[in-house]
Order: C-alpha cells, then structure tokens, then sequence
C-alpha cells in the first residue's frame, strides 16, 4: 500500500520524470499535489501498470488533484545540459506550472538540483512508495508517450508508437538503416558499433 504523505502538516507535491532512458524525444516530468482525502486503488508506478490503466487513471489525477504541472525538456536541450541535468530541469518546469505552492517535494531518485528555495526529500524508488510520485509519474509517463505517437506519425520507422524512443532491437535497425533524425538525442550512443549517426531526413515524412 503507498502511503498519501511523507509529512502531513506540509504541502507536498510529488515529482517524477519518463524518458531517462531513451534514445529519442523528450525527457518528461510532472508534479502532483493530492489532497489529504486522496484514494485510489490502482494508482501505483507507471512502470507495474498497463498503458490501458495508466490511461484511466490520468484524467482522474488531473480532475482529482489540488495542483499538477507537466515539464518538458527538448532533445537538443539535453544534449546541451546532459540528461541527468535536464530530468531535474523538466522536475523545476513542472513544479512551475503548479496552482499552488508546495512546501515539500518528493522526489523520485536519489538525487536532485534544489527548487528555488523550496525543501526536498529524494526518495529511491518513490514511485513505489507514496501515492503523489505515483501520480506524477503517470502523467509524466502519458504525457511523453502521446508526443512520441505524434513523432511516430513522421518517422513512422522507428515504432516509437510502440517502443517511445526505448533502445529496442527495432529502434536500434531503423537507425543503422535510415540513420538519426532531428528527435535523437545526438550527445548518446545511438547504436553500439557507432559513435555518431548523420541524420538523414525520411523521404516518406510528412509534410505539414
């Protein structure tokens, strides 16, 4: 069972980020503030629950929550500040857009660049563990696989429809047979025999 709060006489907004990982996209975050009264049995990490629930329970936090926030950080923003500076850049957007000011972040991880003046608490696993974070890293999750199903629309190639811009073994062939485009994150290892891939606009793209 998640716990609702990590202290209960704070305002505390749950923070996580989706997209770490990936070879293209963005690095998505979002920040959670649940009321008090706050109940939900399916809500639990993103990663343990089906896209079909994740899907479910979106609408539900963002009708449900006192305040959420999406952050997003651009492929050629992390290949300027590195992805570890940049999940915590999309955690800071995130918290900026939130209706209400908390007193207390928590954070999924173990590690964190300090907001403003605002206290934290970096908490392995927390996704797992406190209902706010788990909040947080179902938007941020939904939120990131429904701009890489736009990318798909462009480059369908890559299946980022299915595989979001995870090295897969699919994702990894389409970069050795078509080469990166402007959604890779250029400053990673694309694949493992190489260390740059020149990107190569898809014939078969979509005009807008």
């Amino acid at each position: 069972m998640l716990e609702l709060y990590y202290d209960k006489s704070k305002i505390e907004a749950g923070c996580d980020e989706a997209g770490r990982g990936c070879l293209s996209g963005p690095v998505v975050a979002a920040a959670v503030i649940l009321p008090k009264n706050f109940k939900n049995e399916i809500l639990n990490d993103s990663k343990i629950l089906s896209e079909k629930k994740r899907d479910l329970l979106r609408p539900i936090i963002e009708k449900e929550a006192i305040a959420w926030g999406v952050g997003i950080v651009s492929p050629e923003e992390i290949d300027e500040i590195n992805i570890l500076n940049a999940s915590f850049l999309a955690m800071h957007r995130a918290v900026d857009k939130l209706k209400k000011t908390p007193n207390l972040l928590l954070i999924d991880g173990n590690r964190f660049n300090k907001y403003k003046k605002t206290e934290h608490v970096c908490i392995i696993k927390g996704d797992g563990k406190y209902l706010p974070i788990a909040a947080a890293s179902i938007l941020a999750k939904t939120y990131r696989d429904d701009i890489m199903k736009s990318y798909h629309e462009e480059f369908p190639h890559y299946d980022w429809n299915k595989n979001k811009g995870y090295p897969t073994k699919a994702h990894r062939q389409a970069i050795r047979d078509f080469g990166s485009t402007e959604y890779h994150r250029k400053s990673f290892r694309l694949l493992p025999e190489q260390l740059e891939i020149e990107f190569k606009p898809d014939p078969k793209k979509k005009k807008k």
